[in-house]
């Protein structure tokens, strides 16, 4: 992509070591543009910045960065989105601290299009992977790009269901888009590069640090309407994206989970609080004004079938440990233990931490 007039003192200001969001916001207030704010005497902008930050604003380590970023930008595929630009998400605009600059990587339209921040554990069980994937592909396929962080677990698997339907998927970056974390990500977010968007407001080779993704995740929610969150515990950077999201005034929904999972504790927590509370996706649709369900395919609802025979009859949604289920099923410990083998690589049974077992929802199979 041509990199616009002007670009370069936007990238000037902002790769300016000292520089924060907040005193670049003012400068531009009172000066206008970034040309303006660079055209001005070094004393004028003494009010706004530190001496030692407005020498670095004109030394030969900024202006090779600058050169980074436009070198980078001249790569196909590659944007530079400004506050000025037409491109710039409007709905990050309503925030309080939107980005003065955005590092871009894909399709650039997702940005104007409607849509829902999906978000959740790292250490996902895999029934909640496979809710958050499911959901999102739903939801991706009614027309809403889903929005989340990549990270592992619900994250990624959020991305894999967005880019599984005609929405689509965004990645929000706490690192500078040129690395890929973690690592384990790196083929998902090719795959998001060529068919999504990639998106940080961090410079180029900003490596991943704790506090980044705090930042990362108001931009996460900023961009959607609304934020649903499908598993989570109660100390969970998650619970910081929904509420990043209430204050920005979007709606945040949460999906409900066993009274003894502690990654059901966060959302349960947030639907005391007033979230929605969604067992399929058209509880989602139904809440976003003016937004209506368009032949999505699958939700997390479900409903006992007749064909479920044998132990999986005995188990439940919540997860049991071999003993009750030789209590319920009247079976021998070996004979538990051998169904739960069979059930688990037929992908209707997951094992968890601690001894337990977890059914899997059929349509939800990892």
């Amino acid at each position: 992509m041509k990199p616009e007039p002007g670009l370069a003192s936007w990238l000037q200001l902002t790769l300016t070591p000292g520089l924060g969001p907040a005193s670049l916001q003012r400068m531009l207030r009172q000066f206008g543009l970034p040309q303006a704010v660079l055209a001005r005497k070094r004393a004028e902008l003494a009010a706004f910045a530190a001496p030692a930050v407005l020498a670095a604003l004109d030394s030969e380590a900024v202006a090779q960065a600058v050169a980074r970023a436009l070198a980078w930008a001249a790569q196909p595929g590659c944007a530079l989105i400004t506050l000025a630009d037409e491109t710039y998400p409007r709905l990050l605009l309503e925030i309080a601290d939107p980005p003065a600059l955005l590092y871009a990587q894909g399709r650039l339209e997702l940005l104007a299009r409607p849509a829902l921040a999906v978000v959740g554990s790292r250490n996902a069980t895999q029934q909640g992977e496979a809710n958050a994937e499911a959901l999102a592909k739903a939801l991706s396929e009614s027309g809403l790009t889903i929005v989340s962080g990549l990270a592992l677990g619900i994250d990624a698997a959020a991305h894999r269901g967005g880019l599984a339907g005609a929405g689509s998927s965004i990645a929000v970056l706490g690192t500078g888009i040129d690395l890929t974390y973690p690592g384990r990500n790196a083929a998902l977010a090719g795959e998001i590069a060529g068919r999504g968007l990639l998106v940080s407001e961090f410079p180029l080779g900003t490596p991943p640090a704790a506090q980044n993704f705090p930042r990362r995740n108001r931009l996460i929610s900023g961009l959607a309407r609304g934020c649903l969150v499908v598993e989570a515990a109660l100390a969970s950077g998650s619970l910081i994206t929904a509420r990043a999201a209430a204050e920005q005034g979007r709606e945040v929904f949460a999906i409900p989970g066993s009274i003894h999972s502690p990654l059901a504790k966060g959302c349960h927590a947030l639907i005391k609080s007033g979230a929605k509370l969604v067992e399929s996706a058209e509880d989602v649709l139904a809440e976003l004004a003016g937004f209506r369900p368009s032949g999505y395919a699958s939700t997390t609802k479900e409903t006992p079938s007749s064909s479920d025979t044998g132990l999986l009859a005995h188990m439940g949604h919540d997860p049991v440990d071999v003993d009750s289920l030789c209590s319920r099923a009247g079976m021998s410990a070996e004979q538990v233990s051998s169904e739960l083998l069979r059930l688990e690589l037929d992908g209707r049974v997951a094992a968890l931490p601690g001894g337990l077992y977890q059914r899997l929802e059929k349509g939800q199979r990892r």
